[in-house]
This record gives C-alpha cells, sequence and structure tokens, in this order.
C-alpha cells in the first residue's frame, strides 16, 4: 500500500483478492472471464469509504471502476478482458468527505434541528463544494459552486437533492486518498483453460504396416480426430534425428539396422530444431499436415526439447555450448544409473550463454512464423527458471496468443514456479492419483486453494513415458474411469492417444512405461476400430463442449457417497450443474449412497427434480437428498448427471429438448 498524497493516510487496505499470495506473480484468467475484484479497506471512526479498481492493458489506457460496498470492510468490482495479453490492476480507496459529511447533515435535517444550527453545518458543506470545485470541469465546476452558494445563503434543503452528491463524487480530489500495489493478470485465449489434448507420432500412421509415415499421412488422421472432439493435437519432436548412440527397440543401447530411433535424439546432418524429418516429407508436408489441421478447427502442438543427438549441427557449429568432460568430451544427458549417450544436454551457463539463449528463443520465433502457437516443453524443470523468465517474458509480449505446456513431473514448487513465470498449463501428478483421498486431497489443492490463481493443471492418464499399474492391471474400465475422471474433473486434458483408445496395456517389465514403446519404434493401429475408446471420446468430448460447468476449474467441489470406491463430485455455473459419480473400482460392482447438497444445487427439499444421464441418456426422477447409485465398471463405470431442476410434465415437453 501507498499514499497518493503528500500526507499519511486514515484508510487502510486490507486485503486485495484475487492475487498469488506468496509473492508479486501473475494470476491466470482467459478472455472473457470475468475478474472478480475484492478488497477490504477500513478507517477509523465512522466516515464513509469510497473505492475504485483501475485497469491497464499493458500499453493502453486505464479504466477506472466503481467499486461496490459489501458487508464487513468489502469492496467489490468486476472487469472482463477482451484480449489475451498482460493487464494490471490496482486498487485506491479514500475517505468520502463530502457523502460522510451530506449523511451527517441529513440525519440533524430529518431530526428537524434548528435552523441556526444546520446553517453552521451549511458552510461546512459550501466549504467542500468549493475546493471540489477547483479542478473540476467548467460545467461541473458552476454547478458545484452554485450548490456552494445555495448552502452559504442558507438553503436548508438543497444538500439532501441527489445532484449535489452525484457531482461530489465524480469530482473528489481524494485527498488522503491510499492505493494497492498493482497486481498483474496473464489473460490468454480459452483454448489454455478449455481443451483436450491427442498425442500421435505422425511416423506411425502410414497405411502400410512398418513403414514410416508421413505428414501426409498423419493429416488423413486429422478429421476422425476433430471429429472425435479434440481440439489440439500434439506432436512428439518431428526434426532429425541422430544415428550415433542411437537407441534401438524398448531403449536398447544398439540400434539394429532400420530402427528410426527415439524423435527426442534431436539432430543429424539434415538439421536440428528448426528442421523436419525428411521420412516424414520435410517442412513442405509439415506445412500441409498444418494447412490441413487449421482448416478442421485443429490447432497443432509442438515438442520443443532443448537438447542435441551427437549429431546436431551445434555440437559442431558451437561445441562451447555443451558441458566437457575433463577428457574432452561432451557430456551426455543421464540420470544414474539410467544413460542417455544419445542426447547432448545444453550448457546454459556456458561463456556464450546470450547467444545459446538468444538461439533457443529463436527456435520457437521459427515454429510461430510458421502458425505454431502451441508448445509442449520437455523437461523445463532441468533449465533455469531464469531463462525461462526470459524466454517466455519476450516471446508473450510480442506473441500474447501463445500457450506453453510444462512437462515437468519433479517437486511441486518447482511445478509451481514454473507456473508463475509464465506457462499457461502444467502436467500434473494425476497419473499417480488413484484412491479417492488421494484424488479430493490433490484436487482440493489444485483447484480449490490459491493454486488455483495461476496453476492450470492439465491431467493425463498416460504418455509415451508413464503407464501406470492401475491400467495395466485394470483394463479397458481402468482406461474408462481414468478418462472420465480426467475429463470432467480438469477442464485441460489429454491422452497419448492410440495405445490409450485401443486399450494396450503392457508395462515394459523394468519401467513404468509402455512395452513395444513408441518412441523407438514404428507402431501400426487401427484408427477406425469400432471396439476402441473412440465412442467414449466422442461422447465425453461433447459432454464437455456443451455443459460450460465443466469448462471450469474453480467451481469444483465433491459430495459425500458412503463407499471408499466411489467419487461423487458436482461443478455448477449460473446456469448448469452436472453431478458425476465414478468407480474407482475396475473390477467390482460398487454402490453407494450419494448426498446431494440440495441447497447449493438449487433443488427442492420435497419436490421431485429430473437427472438426465449424459453417458447414457436414461432419464431419472429423484427425491430428497439421499440416493443409492450402483455401478458396473463391465458396463459403464462412471454416470455424468445434468440436473434438470424440475420433472417434465406433457405441458412443457420441449423445455429440456
Amino acid at each position: 500500500m501507498k499514499s497518493i498524497s503528500d500526507r499519511w493516510s486514515r484508510v487502510f487496505i486490507t486485503s486485495v483478492s484475487p492475487r498469488v499470495y506468496d509473492g508479486d506473480w501473475h494470476i491466470k484468467r482467459t478472455v472473457g472471464e470475468p475478474i472478480h475484484v475484492t478488497a477490504g479497506m477500513i478507517v477509523d471512526g465512522h466516515d464513509l469509504l469510497r473505492a475504485g479498481l483501475y485497469v491497464t492493458h499493458l500499453g493502453g489506457a486505464t479504466e477506472e471502476i466503481s467499486m461496490t460496498p459489501l458487508h464487513n470492510d468489502e469492496y467489490t468490482a468486476s472487469f472482463t478482458a477482451d484480449s489475451p495479453g498482460i493487464y494490471t490492476y490496482h486498487i485506491r480507496g479514500w475517505i468520502d468527505r463530502y457523502g460522510s459529511w451530506q449523511e451527517q447533515y441529513t440525519r440533524r435535517y430529518e431530526a428537524n434541528m434548528p435552523a441556526s444550527e444546520l446553517k453552521v453545518e451549511l458552510l461546512e458543506g459550501a466549504a467542500l463544494l468549493k475546493e471540489y470545485a477547483v479542478n473540476a470541469p467548467v460545467a461541473a465546476r458552476e454547478k458545484l459552486l452554485a450548490y456552494a452558494k445555495r448552502y452559504s445563503n442558507g438553503d436548508t434543503a438543497a444538500p439532501l437533492e441527489e445532484e449535489s452528491l452525484l457531482l461530489a463524487r465524480k469530482n473528489d480530489p481524494q485527498k488522503g486518498a491510499i492505493q494497492s500495489d498493482a497486481i498483474t493478470v496473464e489473460v490468454d485465449r480459452k483454448l489454455a483453460a478449455f481443451a483436450a489434448w491427442y498425442e500421435f507420432f505422425p511416423r506411425s500412421t502410414s497405411t502400410v504396416a512398418g513403414i514410416h509415415g508421413t505428414f501426409d499421412d498423419a493429416a488423413l488422421r486429422l478429421e476422425r480426430i476433430r471429429d472425435l472432439g479434440f481440439d489440439i493435437i500434439y506432436l512428439p519432436p518431428i526434426h532429425p534425428i541422430g544415428t550415433t548412440f542411437r537407441k534401438g527397440k524398448d531403449n536398447d543401447p544398439t540400434a539394429k539396422p532400420g530402427e528410426p530411433g527415439s524423435p527426442w535424439a534431436i539432430g543429424s546432418p539434415d538439421g536440428g530444431h528448426t528442421s523436419v524429418h525428411k521420412d516424414l516429407g520435410g517442412l513442405r508436408a509439415f506445412e500441409r499436415f498444418l494447412k490441413t489441421a487449421n482448416d478442421l478447427g485443429i490447432e497443432v502442438a509442438l515438442d520443443i526439447a532443448f537438447q542435441c543427438s551427437p549429431d546436431h549441427p551445434w555440437v559442431t557449429q558451437h561445441p562451447e555450448w555443451f558441458k566437457k568432460r575433463p577428457d574432452g568430451s561432451i557430456r551426455y544427458a543421464e540420470n544414474p544409473p539410467k544413460k542417455y549417450q544419445d542426447v547432448y544436454p545444453l550448457d546454459f551457463e556456458c561463456a556464450d550463454w546470450r547467444e545459446l539463449w538468444e538461439a533457443l528463443k529463436n527456435v520457437f520465433e521459427f515454429w510461430i512464423k510458421r502458425g505454431i502457437y502451441i508448445f509442449r516443453v520437455d523437461n523445463p524443470h532441468t533449465k533455469p527458471l531464469a531463462f525461462w523468465m526470459w524466454c517466455l517474458k519476450r516471446l508473450r509480449t510480442k506473441y500474447p496468443d501463445l500457450i506453453f505446456l510444462a512437462e515437468a513431473f519433479t517437486r511441486p514448487k518447482s511445478m509451481y514456479t514454473l507456473a508463475k513465470i509464465g506457462f499457461n498449463n502444467s502436467y500434473t501428478y494425476f497419473t499417480w492419483r488413484n484412491t479417492k483421498k488421494e484424488i479430493t486431497d490433490y484436487l482440493q489443492e489444485l483447484c480449490c486453494s490459491n493454486t488455483a490463481e495461476y496453476f492450470r493443471p492439465s491431467f493425463w492418464p498416460n504418455t509415451p513415458d508413464i503407464l501406470h499399474e492401475y491400467l495395466t492391471s485394470g483394463g479397458r474400465p481402468a482406461h474408462i474411469i481414468r478418462y472420465i475422471l480426467a475429463a470432467t474433473l480438469s477442464p485441460v486434458y489429454g491422452v497419448y492417444g492410440p495405445p490409450f483408445e485401443h486399450v494396450i496395456a503392457n508395462q515394459h517389465p523394468d519401467r513404468e512405461e509402455y512395452a513395444d514403446n513408441e518412441k523407438y519404434e514404428i507402431r501400426s493401429w487401427n484408427w477406425n476400430d469400432p471396439s476402441s475408446l473412440q465412442s467414449l471420446f466422442k461422447s465425453v468430448n461433447l459432454i464437455r463442449n456443451q455443459h460450460p460447468a465443466l469448462q471450469e476449474l474453480r467451481n469444483l467441489q465433491f459430495l459425500k457417497i458412503e463407499n471408499p470406491l466411489m467419487l461423487a463430485y458436482w461443478k455448477h455455473t449460473d446456469s448448469n450443474s452436472i453431478v458425476c459419480i465414478v468407480s474407482l473400482d475396475p473390477f467390482q460392482v460398487q454402490e453407494g449412497e450419494l448426498e446431494l447438497p440440495l441447497e447449493q444445487l438449487n433443488l427442492p427439499n420435497a419436490s421431485p427434480f429430473q437427472m438426465l444421464d449424459l453417458l447414457g441418456g436414461e432419464r431419472y426422477i429423484w427425491q430428497g437428498r439421499f440416493h443409492s447409485i450402483r455401478v458396473d465398471p463391465h458396463v459403464m463405470p462412471a454416470r455424468i448427471f445434468q440436473v434438470l431442476k424440475r420433472v417434465r410434465t406433457e405441458a412443457d415437453f420441449d423445455y429440456f429438448v
């Protein structure tokens, strides 16, 4: 807080929200999303306070919004950003000297105090109006002085006129005002806060099994993925792959002839981070693929992995960008006892770090200029935070539509700090939260605490690196359970698509990842298998798009259900309420008694209401607070209900259509 005059202030701002509690970090919102600001403000004695909200779009004008007083010394106002970018807001508070005077005067007037006493009070009011008139516009100054003259002439009824109060408040010099520090709002486009991601390897899209697919092959898969309801196609690295120490099948240290290697071993004599693998068709084929995606209304996200194969052009052009061992060799990546000889980490602290940092920023700009605005960043927590602060600030100032997903499975404080410094979305521990307590505790942390102001979780039930035991042992029901949880708990979610929809659950014997891993070989998929989970994808994504309650993060509330293997929760907006019941047991039928918060759902205590099962299409009439729910995982392990408020009658047959 700071006074905006040369003297101390009697006003004290006690709180401002929303804000990030542990530092001067950005809060996150999206275009069109109201930002509700609340401030606590006090003053000694009984004077009235006024408060204003001041909003500035970076590089633009400042908008002043009057704040409405609530109970208990709180004031509120809202604003909505109409374009992506950086906004700031601050609160200003001041004593409403004229309003305080007028209130006291009105009480004296209505108490029939003697006119002689009222005339003395009128002189104080006249002095205030003359002070306010000094810097007022000409028309307002004349009106203020006219009122001051009437007060001085003893017109005891004049202060009761509403116009005098409006004039005074509009031209109040705000003597003794105090101002909060500015709070920054990072406003993103809506896709940063509500999106469904689908990951696949373009090289596995050929119509001929075992043949390296091209981007022209991959483009043939896009319409199907669009029809399943996905918004974003995420591609693993698409660059040339090195041959030195190339990894073979299932991360074998030695590749056999013809094995394609890991896409994350970036770089060969054909190019590096700004080149496209020639077997994918090169840059021209990628541009055709991107145009097809955009024409279908899908965006493409590229993987950015700042590491190099030993064959990357940078290794010979800029050997100073890599860490050297005492024998002069470049140090390869390792996480003892694991060794990644096919990958060289970059040395962000090298002598030429400025040139390196510029080159890495230029990688982003190369793809941005070709129409990519979404990036999944590989292991950002293993690179300096200072680099990301520098790089993301410059990129997002120039290109406010950018979206960055942080793939950082690391300690919570590191994950949260990456979000604070500019990453729009973040991978989470969702994959490893499988019990009722684990899920509820974790979601309370993500959705119902200050964390939600800046950390946008992206829930992935699987990745090429992660196949959890729950999916391995639970089969198809487990895949459905985890998919529905991901898609309904978080507005942003994703799947590593082909193996998930085909319920591939063969885990590597030594690692928590897929056997026959697509990272190291070309796979062949039946893209139109009617027995796959594609119909579930389509249904759930349609439900998400049709129901605003599922498009928000901070509206999650868990419900009581008397069964430790069943999870119940609801999401609500002004016009939409969704209740989800999910069995966490992929093997056995489970039953539980659900308790609905009728008051919060605005449902009647005694009258019936209707619930629509959005997955099955059935309608049910419920009445009262308690309801028995039975879920068979081999039929459908979850229920997604829309609360319809009242029972349909023949007279209003079209009400629910």
